[in-house]
């Protein structure tokens, strides 16, 4: 399907009231199976690729988070949603975080998995190391998924590093412009500086806020059954 000129990777999953799924940078959507499987029964499950990841061939010029609001909004209209529930993991919570601050009448909820309000949110201010990605792991599945091919996967790496080195840049007190209800959730281990993660909870009016134990950046993979319970209970208690 096009989206803003890209042709774009996506999955539907179940019927009902639509859910957004967005992916971490450097991932497909195979890493967010577990939640697609717990909600496609009760839900229109949406799951796209961004471009240059997963099954979506990349774009010309670098890679950035407004980009990817752009791409975001592009696909609602793309398959006729008009707002969804949004849950989104590491550039995905990011974007997802941008989205509902900017465009609040597109997003029913917010599930913001692991994201951080600018570089200075990462572990050890070092991105590569902490970013949470398992190169061998990740650089399998771009080299088995992506149609640029795996000798396109280290232009991809650069982009993805310049902007991890340099975006984004949130205001913690912009995020007082949410309006839609807000789960924030991260690991007790992750890449994503506890503190940093407490900030952006604080930051959005009447956010909830969850810690999982004795998981890393990948939470919703270490520990899905954790994730998916959190979130079928947010979503319960919204009447979703």
């Amino acid at each position: 399907m096009d989206v803003n000129g890209i042709a774009t990777y996506y999955e539907v999953h179940g019927a009902g009231t639509p859910v957004l799924l967005l992916h971490g940078g450097f991932c497909s959507i195979e890493t967010l199976s577990a939640q697609v499987a717990h909600l496609a029964p009760s839900y229109e499950v949406h799951a796209p690729e961004r471009p240059g990841q997963g099954r979506t061939p990349d774009r010309d010029g670098p890679i950035t988070f407004e980009d990817m609001v752009s791409d975001t909004l592009g696909y609602l209209d793309a398959v006729g949603v008009r707002a969804a529930h949004v849950i989104g993991f590491s550039d995905g919570a990011i974007t997802g975080l941008l989205l509902a601050r900017d465009h609040a009448d597109r997003v029913l909820s917010l599930v913001a998995i692991s994201g951080n309000l600018d570089p200075t949110g990462f572990v050890e201010d070092d991105v590569e190391h902490d970013s949470g990605l398992d190169p061998d792991r990740f650089s399998e599945a771009y080299d088995r998924l992506s149609p640029d091919g795996p000798e396109h996967r280290e232009a991809v790496l650069e982009k993805l590093m310049a902007m991890w080195t340099t975006q984004p840049q949130i205001a913690a007190s912009s995020l007082s412009a949410i309006t839609a209800p807000t789960l924030v959730l991260a690991g007790q281990h992750d890449s994503i500086r506890t503190d940093h993660t407490v900030a952006i909870a604080d930051a959005i009016p009447g956010a909830q806020l969850a810690i999982v134990p004795g998981a890393g950046h990948t939470v919703m993979e270490e520990r899905p059954e954790v994730v998916n319970l959190l979130v079928a209970e947010f979503l319960s208690s919204l009447g979703a």
